[in-house]
Order: structure tokens, then C-alpha cells, then sequence
């Protein structure tokens, strides 16, 4: 799928906190924005949260960070910081 043009498209950039390492939190998350056809990344951070960044259409973007701020179902979310940033993804993956 193309990259959506960034005059129809949102970008934010997600913290999320709580218990979200060692429950599959990433790979949930990639299938999610795969399902939605969100752009961007995701990691596991060293003070114990997840970042992400995820770009794609406002809608889509505004389901992933719903999504976050439930987690899979091991996990257990305390919050989302979520901040607007920019940047141009073709895909969804996640890094170290």
C-alpha cells in the first residue's frame, strides 16, 4: 500500500507506560497498524516503556492510539503521552 500524501495524513509520536515489556506489546502492535495501514515504528525503551511513532490516515492513526492505550492483553497501560511530530514512513516495523 502507497504511503498516505502528508496533506491527508496524521503523525504522532506515542510513549506508553505501564506494564508493556515482556508482553508482546510490539509485535501486537505492528499487526494493528498492519490492519490499519499505519506507517511508522515502535520500541522498547531502557526506563520500561514503548515508544512508537505511527503515520497514516487521521482515522487510522486515531484507532492505533486507542488501541495503545489498551495494549494486548497481557499488558497493563498506565498512560500514552502522545506529542505531533513529523517524518515519512513506508512501512510499519520494529527496531531497537
Amino acid at each position: 500500500m502507497a504511503n498516505p500524501s502528508s496533506s491527508n495524513s496524521k503523525t504522532l509520536h506515542l510513549v506508553i507506560h505501564g506494564r508493556v515489556q515482556g508482553v508482546f506489546f510490539r509485535q501486537s502492535m505492528q499487526h494493528e497498524a498492519e490492519r490499519l495501514a499505519i506507517f511508522g515504528w515502535v520500541r522498547n525503551r531502557s526506563n520500561g516503556t514503548v515508544e512508537a511513532v505511527v503515520h497514516g490516515d487521521p482515522g487510522a492513526v486515531d484507532a492505533i492510539v486507542s488501541w495503545a492505550q489498551r495494549g494486548p492483553q497481557l499488558a497493563q497501560v498506565d498512560r500514552v503521552d502522545i506529542d505531533p511530530t513529523d517524518g515519512d514512513y513506508t512501512n510499519f516495523e520494529i527496531i531497537n
